[in-house]
């Protein structure tokens, strides 16, 4: 029988108050985890588990509230959580601007909250996965890793960095019974997103022929040609941290819809 079950296990994912996180924290929990929600502020992360317990009543969730910009703040994340099995790095950040405009500012900023909080955190989570010689990692990378757009290269560039990262961990672990992998992630229907599609497209359509405009227009290689749902990207999230992926580690896994036009990342 093949099963996801992921009952006994602890998963902390970073950045779920809302969009993506939130889909990965709802079904972890309907897989049976025990799950760590994880936001900067109380207030995000208190709404977060009202909204959660209503879509998972059987489900359990501990608020999580941190800032992983600082290495006090992970390691005050593990402190709140400790013993974690599952780590889902999510944290990101992306705004749009041309190459020759963007100050290196920006490009610092896109590092830090889409690299560095995933290493800061892994760093503080691994050592007790390696003791208990069993761990799932998962960085949420991007299509713009490897598809670089030419109006969000200091984005893109952080993406690629995760592929790097994730892969790099995953051979630190070898023979632990720890994975780490990275997921690429094709346009997804986010409220960030919704936010990125209004600026390019405008806000007089329908949100539904928005989508449609944006993706036609500015992602036409999209093979399914929609925007990917949270709980897609969630599903292969699930996969992962479950007992099924064991032989899969150091991989880039694309959820992009066909995005990426190319057989490998």
């Amino acid at each position: 029988m093949i099963s996801l079950d992921l009952g006994g296990k602890r998963a902390l994912v970073t950045g779920a108050t809302r969009g993506l996180g939130f889909a990965m924290a709802t079904r972890l929990a309907q897989a049976g985890a025990l799950v760590g929600v994880n936001g900067r502020s109380a207030q995000s992360v208190t709404t977060a588990l009202r909204d959660l317990r209503d879509a998972v009543p059987d489900g359990t969730f501990v608020g999580v509230v941190a800032d992983l910009a600082s290495e006090e703040g992970a390691a005050s994340a593990v402190e709140q959580f400790p013993d974690a099995d599952i780590l889902i790095n999510n944290i990101g950040i992306y705004h749009a601007g041309e190459v020759l405009d963007t100050p290196a500012s920006v490009w610092a900023d896109h590092y830090d909250a889409n690299v560095l909080t995933g290493v800061r955190i892994t760093r503080n989570v691994l050592p007790g996965m390696l003791a208990r010689r069993w761990g799932r990692v998962v960085f949420i990378a991007s299509d713009a890793a490897v598809a670089i757009p030419t109006d969000m290269v200091h984005y893109a560039a952080s993406k690629t960095a995760i592929l790097a990262v994730a892969r790099g961990f995953a051979k630190a672990t070898a023979g632990s019974g720890i994975t780490v992998n990275s997921v690429i992630v094709g346009p997804s229907e986010t409220d960030g997103l919704k936010g990125f599609v209004s600026e390019v497209v405008g806000t007089d359509l329908p949100w539904d022929q928005a989508q449609a405009e944006f993706m036609r227009v500015h992602r036409p290689l999209s093979i399914i040609q929609r925007l990917i749902r949270p709980e897609e990207v969630a599903n292969m999230v699930v996969y992962l941290s479950s007992e099924l992926s064991s032989a899969t580690t150091g991989g880039a896994l694309r959820v992009d819809g066909g995005y990426v036009d190319a057989i490998l990342p």
